[in-house]
């Protein structure tokens, strides 16, 4: 049976109506497969705990997308000092550290909570005091320059005072120079204590024209904001170096130990060594770190 042109096209009109509503109702039969991809699964995530020199360097957020991106993860990094660092390890709120204390670091393994101490780079402290160095103590070596610093109070000093790997470095130089600690910080209105991060620490210091004692990295990021000059920067004991530990998974649960062993591959990979090593010099006319992978620097 024939139909006509008017009928014809009447059919057709209809049968399109349907087809709408059947693919605009939910569950309707015949509906028509939706376009959108199915959602990918989120990202592993990794938590590193790093002290603040690394982050206040901006080396963290230089290195951070070439990791994320070569492995497929997102990095949390939380950023403290050495002591607080170890800390967030201890309690498994982080899977790796990477620090800058090799006392500290020698007791977290020792403890059971890491797993191998490796050493990727390392640069050096200095003090840094203002340009008319009211001490007199420029050129001296640091134990000299903290003895006079105790015996004449001339020149106010700006101490980290927050169990970092500075403010670790800053006590063993004070023992070096034949003073405990704890008699150190009562000592008089000439020592303060910070108790903050190296970035914020330099800035008091420069408000206040006093000494500091900082790593070389941190100090040349910040040189611009600072009235700030290099004071004593020779002696053995300045020596500065940086490691990554794995928190150990046997004893801390919930630890992503493949990752964090994968972020330690990245960091002494001959790539971002080379890269550690340049990192900074655009910029400063100088590295701000030394890259020593696997290696323990000697000064």
């Amino acid at each position: 049976m024939k139909l006509n042109r008017k009928k014809h096209f009447k059919i057709i009109g209809i049968c399109l109506a349907l087809l709408v509503i059947a693919t605009s109702v939910p569950g309707a039969v015949g509906c028509a497969k939706s376009s959108e991809a199915a959602p990918l699964p989120p990202k592993q995530r990794l938590r590193v705990a790093t002290t603040t020199s690394l982050y206040d360097t901006g080396l963290w957020s230089y290195l951070e997308p070439m990791f994320e991106e070569q492995y497929g993860v997102e990095l949390d990094v939380m950023y403290a000092g050495t002591g607080k660092a170890l800390e967030y390890g201890r309690r498994g709120d982080v899977d790796i550290i990477t620090v800058h204390d090799q006392a500290q670091e020698q007791k977290f393994i020792a403890e059971g909570y890491g797993v191998k101490r490796v050493p990727f780079a390392c640069n050096y402290f200095l003090m840094v005091g203002p340009s008319n160095d009211p001490a007199g103590i420029k050129g001296m070596s640091p134990e000299a320059a903290f003895k006079k610093l105790m015996e004449t109070g001339s020149g106010s000093f700006v101490s980290r005072g927050d169990d970092s790997g500075t403010h670790a470095k800053e006590k063993s130089i004070w023992q070096k120079a034949g003073y405990e600690y704890e008699k150190v910080q009562p000592a008089g209105a000439w020592y303060i204590e910070a108790g903050t991060g190296m970035g914020p620490t330099l800035m008091m210091a420069s408000e206040k024209q006093g000494y500091t004692l900082t790593d070389m990295g941190t100090y040349l990021a910040y040189k611009g904001k600072l009235e700030l000059v290099p004071i004593v920067d020779k002696g053995d004991i300045l020596l500065n170096i940086y490691s990554a530990i794995a928190v150990n998974p046997e004893n801390v649960k919930g630890v992503k130990i493949d990752m964090a062993n994968n972020l330690i591959v990245f960091l002494t990979s001959p790539e971002v060594q080379e890269l550690i090593g340049e990192y900074g010099v655009g910029e400063y006319g100088m590295r701000l770190f030394t890259p020593c992978a696997g290696a323990e620097p000697t000064p």
